[in-house]
């Protein structure tokens, strides 16, 4: 996880690992759910997104590389949040609106989607998705462990408890 975008406390004892795809319909509903864990659990989580950009969306890539590109200018999760409520339409254009549209430097944003650094980013995050064993997207870890529960703010906290717990931290 080191390296990658994350929100919550740097030095939190509970990890959160989310593998996802900006086409992924389920991904994009997660977001205010994890909102709520990490609201609940002030301090004590961090969530950290991996790119896992799956091959039956065509744009999920790009979209991922413009991600990372805008977190070069420190809007990562601005334009993450933009992305996700353009799912269902993303294309280059919406891409380009919603960057221009959070005042990205736009010669800069494009320089940068195409950096070799950025596209090793990705390359890497969809690696440890595959050594980690994800097969599709959301797939969430807790401090490595998979859950199985990602639909309730009980499922998440109950993972998150039982960390807390064995870290001596509850």
């Amino acid at each position: 996880v080191a390296g990658s975008p994350f929100k919550g406390t740097a030095t939190a004892p509970v990890t959160i690992a989310l593998f996802t795809d900006f086409q992924c319909p389920y991904c994009a509903r997660i977001g205010p759910l994890l909102d709520q864990v990490l609201e609940k659990n002030k301090g004590k989580v961090k969530l950290v997104f991996k790119n896992f950009p799956l091959n039956t969306h065509p744009f999920a890539q790009k979209a991922a590389a413009a991600a990372l590109a805008a977190g070069k200018q420190g809007k990562f999760w601005e334009l993450h949040d933009r992305l996700f409520q353009n799912y269902n339409r993303l294309n280059d254009q919406v891409v380009q609106e919603q960057a221009q549209q959070l005042g990205l430097d736009m010669q800069k944003f494009q320089k940068d989607m195409n950096d070799p650094q950025i596209a090793q980013a990705l390359n890497q995050d969809y690696q440890d998705g595959v050594k980690a064993g994800v097969r599709g997207t959301p797939t969430i870890y807790v401090n490595g462990s998979i859950l199985r529960n990602t639909n309730t703010l009980e499922g998440f906290q109950a993972a998150i408890d039982k960390e807390l717990t064995k870290s001596g931290k509850k």
